[in-house]
């Protein structure tokens, strides 16, 4: 197997889940810098064509995908279109992600809870059991999984709080296994904290199964609030893309956007340790 590094180089083939926006949006655009070629899924048909025909110089490396990852079956397709246009598969970016309500999970509607989890965790779960084979078989590739920074600490963000850890514990998991299975296949769960997205316009995606929509109250509207005061202000996408380049290159595994976050998650740790009970973070 070659190195990390030689991931991130040309003719190799990424795919980035959430690719319409974002993060998603930004990781594609530095791949293709790096000379790769890249599958675009989307869940937003429009949204997906729009930012694939926007790629300066775009050519036959982008391959734009309309893709639930909610849907086992979807992703399975996802991966047989990338085979059928590009013949391999190298990077995998598990990177679609909702925000959700923020309400407690004892007035969070089932729907909702669905929606979210099957977004954010079984979207990663689907992505991990699609793909992973086939870098086994190929005996070489990288699995950069999307959490967040409230992935590494109990925050009050209800559900979306819950998918998170999902995610880290998924990722720890999905490298230990690897490793036990003798694989040298590389694992990245990316944290990040506030990043300019458009996380807080999720509800634009969700879908009409989850059923009639619930307002927020009190607790989950000040959280909500809160959270999208912060993403304007946030990193912008493109540095964030450099940081998972890095981390592919370098085999680094937890990934943070920013430090201001630190203290928090040392709390947390802390408090495992002693057997104290959780506290909200400051900030």
């Amino acid at each position: 197997m070659t190195g990390s590094e030689d991931l991130i180089s040309p003719g190799r083939v990424a795919v980035v889940t959430g690719a319409a926006s974002g993060i998603g949006l930004a990781l594609t655009t530095r791949f293709l810098a790096e000379g790769m070629r890249v599958v675009m899924a989307d869940v937003e048909e429009a949204a997906l064509g729009a930012a694939a025909d926007e790629i300066p110089g775009r050519d036959e490396r982008v391959l734009p995908v309309v893709t639930d990852v909610s849907d086992a079956d979807q992703v399975d397709a996802l991966l047989a279109s990338t085979l059928t246009a590009f013949g391999a598969v190298h990077v995998v970016c598990n990177n679609a992600g909702v925000g959700g309500p923020h309400s407690p999970i004892w007035e969070t509607s089932r729907g909702d809870l669905e929606w979210v989890l099957g977004v954010n965790t079984w979207g990663v779960i689907n992505g991990i059991r699609t793909f992973v084979p086939e870098l086994l078989r190929q005996d070489e590739g990288h699995v950069i999984n999307t959490a967040s920074i409230f992935g590494l600490f109990a925050g009050t963000l209800g559900v979306y709080g819950v998918s998170k850890h999902a995610v880290v514990a998924l990722s720890e998991a999905l490298h230990l296994q690897l490793r036990e299975a003798g694989s040298s296949i590389g694992v990245t769960v990316l944290c990040p904290g506030a990043v300019r997205t458009n996380i807080a316009e999720s509800a634009r995606n969700r879908p009409a199964a989850a059923g009639p929509v619930t307002e927020e109250g009190s607790v989950g509207q000040a959280s909500m609030e809160k959270l999208n005061s912060l993403v304007p202000a946030g990193r912008p996408p493109e540095e964030v893309a450099d940081l998972v380049v890095d981390a592919v290159r370098a085999s680094r595994f937890y990934v943070l956007t920013s430090s201001n976050r630190i203290p928090a998650i040392q709390a947390r740790f802390e408090a495992i340790l002693s057997g104290a009970a959780p506290s909200p973070p400051l900030g």
